[in-house]
């Protein structure tokens, strides 16, 4: 059942009070050092940097006057690519032992309200990949898949550029080697188009001469059994077995 949460912007006096809230939510979610810091220290430093930026902001949800959830946003009134106004939630929360109570809700339509505010026409989240009560949250309320990050740490990045930098120059020279074979193939053999005159005349030929020859018969082993000399012609007779013709018979 939903409760009257109360949310508003945190100010610089209260992000203190938001770091326990915040390591839970880095334990919870699994983030890596890339996303969260596991420090008080730097999570407060994080804090502190989110809302001296032009249109940064945290909004925090209490509770009967305790805190059971927060919201980190950036409204982004121009970039590159573009030019309308947009908000980005960059982190929301809510403990465990508050869900299903409408904090969530509360935080989202506070969201709204300030994307109303700026013009904004669309609000991104950026929700972690393991969290998928939060996808399955904002997935109901409207919001649809339009990218996502990777990361890579730079030591990494720069390793794997260097390892993937010889093989490519192998692949250069081996797709340069096999240009030339082919050129070289397409120079040594025939080149443009082939006299078949000559092979049609010859295979014109062939076909008088066959036939003008005789076609020889083909002799079956009967017939050859009785060419033989020591078969007496007058033994032989013909007779008809089952209306299938003649058939010789030696006696």
């Amino acid at each position: 059942m939903r409760t009257g949460a109360q949310v508003r912007r945190a100010e610089v006096d209260d992000l203190s009070a938001l770091i326990p809230i915040c390591l839970e939510a880095r334990a919870e979610s699994g983030a890596g050092i890339q996303l969260s810091t596991a420090e008080e220290r730097g999570v407060l430093r994080h804090l502190q940097l989110l809302v001296s930026l032009p249109g940064g902001e945290v909004l925090v949800a209490y509770d009967d006057g305790a805190v059971v959830g927060f919201l980190l946003l950036r409204t982004v009134t121009s970039a590159i690519l573009v030019d309308a106004p947009t908000v980005y939630v960059e982190a929301v929360y809510v403990q465990s032992d508050a869900r299903r109570r409408g904090v969530g809700h509360a935080l989202l339509a506070a969201v709204a309200e300030i994307a109303d505010h700026e013009g904004a026409a669309d609000v991104y989240a950026v929700p972690l990949p393991g969290a998928r009560g939060v996808q399955r949250f904002l997935a109901r309320l409207g919001f649809a898949p339009a990218g996502g990050h990777r990361v890579v740490a730079t030591p990494v990045l720069q390793r794997r550029l260097a390892t993937d930098a010889a093989p490519s120059r192998r692949s250069t020279r081996s797709l340069e080697d096999l240009i030339a074979r082919r050129r070289r193939a397409r120079t040594e053999g025939l080149s443009g188009p082939v006299d078949l005159r000559a092979f049609q005349r010859s295979y014109q030929e062939g076909m008088e001469r066959d036939a003008l020859e005789p076609t020889p018969v083909r002799r079956s082993a009967d017939d050859e059994h009785f060419d033989r000399a020591d078969v007496d012609p007058r033994s032989v007779r013909a007779r008809t077995v089952d209306g299938r013709g003649p058939e010789r018979v030696a006696r």
